[in-house]
């Protein structure tokens, strides 16, 4: 595949975007990279997934940086890794992980980002940071809105507008003052003017996917709305997606929280790690604001300019709407969930939609 046209609104781009500065990024050498991950060295793993895995690194200047480095056995995964690049080069913002660069020498396709000390989202709430309890009520709010405002600007301001189509905990990423940088967009599509969404191969994790999304393949920027609501609750809430409750029965968040809500049962939402320590009516509005995003019917969520102006808190008149919306009384509850996927989603076993199996079935 050849990497050097592709590139060139790449450059160009962000120029006049928003105010931002040109995007600094370069290719970087295999030899390069060898060197700063000492020979991809298993004690400088941060983790892995099905797309490969990745790996902390130092260059010769002492800057920190991740690589992912990618499983490439098909056109598919190649096709991956220059969407990925393609798009990290065109957008620009604070609350978007930075491309440094990346590397596509013989089989290796690299990309190389800034390093993130405070790791991911789900590291915090159920991975090796969950127990040093770093995640105050403060920062999670300050998450939440930066997150947002980042899929905000995916959504209503690069040109043309992009669906990440994977907002999860562990693509959220977490920078040395706590503030969110929304990662990982290999499976980002973009959308042609005027189109209301592109039908595709669903790709995704259980528990965030929307339904239209899960049963059509019809990805839009309402999908991404969707799974920024679980993300919500899960951050509120410290509770996973979907929960097992037994060797037989599992539970997903909305069908959790949404009785909670309608109760206005708000001490029982919140995450049993903050010890009672949050405002309440940031946590109410969170919690509003999630169960609404994560509607099944996606006529009835807002856009991720309305998340953004909710969640600050920003128009009294709008967040007295959004309490006495219909979903929050309770004979509503049972038309939320009705076409949800939250219950055939719990029965599988695995929290990844297919991906895996997709890839290996494509490289046969």
């Amino acid at each position: 595949m050849a990497f050097g046209p592709m590139f060139c609104c790449g450059r160009g781009f962000g120029r006049k975007e928003r105010g931002k500065k040109q995007p600094t990024w370069r290719v970087f050498s295999l030899k390069e990279l060898h060197a700063a991950t000492n020979n991809f060295n298993y004690d400088n793993k941060l983790g892995e997934g099905g797309f490969g895995s990745v790996y902390w690194g130092q260059l010769w200047d002492g800057s920190q940086i991740a690589v992912k480095r990618l499983k490439v056995w098909s056109n598919k995964a190649d096709m991956e890794f220059a969407v990925e690049v393609e798009i990290l080069a065109r957008v620009r913002h604070k609350n978007l992980l930075s491309l440094r660069g990346y590397c596509a020498e013989g089989q290796e396709r690299l990309i190389v980002y800034d390093y993130m000390p405070n790791l991911s989202l789900l590291s915090h709430l159920h991975g090796q940071h969950s127990a040093e309890c770093l995640l105050d009520w403060n920062r999670r709010m300050n998450i939440a809105i930066g997150s947002a405002e980042g899929i905000a600007y995916l959504h209503h301001h690069a040109t043309p507008h992009i669906i990440h189509r994977d907002i999860k905990a562990s693509n959220v990423l977490v920078d040395s003052d706590f503030q969110a940088q929304v990662a990982d967009f290999g499976f980002a599509k973009l959308i042609p003017d005027g189109a209301t969404h592109v039908t595709t191969r669903v790709k995704g994790t259980l528990g965030y996917l929307a339904p239209e999304y899960a049963m059509l393949g019809k990805a839009s920027e309402s999908c991404d709305v969707y799974s920024f609501g679980i993300l919500l609750l899960e951050l509120a809430s410290g509770k996973k997606p979907i929960e097992k409750l037994s060797s037989t029965m599992k539970r997903t968040v909305t069908d959790w929280a949404l009785p909670l809500a309608c109760e206005r049962k708000f001490d029982e939402l919140a995450d049993p790690k903050l010890n009672g320590k949050y405002a309440e009516d940031e946590l109410k509005r969170v919690i509003f604001v999630a169960l609404l995003c994560a509607h099944s019917r996606p006529e009835r969520r807002p856009t991720m300019l309305e998340v953004v102006e909710l969640l600050k808190g920003e128009s009294k008149e709008k967040l007295a709407q959004l309490e006495n919306d219909e979903l929050f009384k309770t004979s509503q509850a049972l038309e939320y969930n009705d076409g949800n996927d939250g219950t055939s989603a719990a029965e599988d076993s695995s929290d990844f939609i297919s991906e895996e199996k997709d890839e290996k079935q494509d490289s046969k």
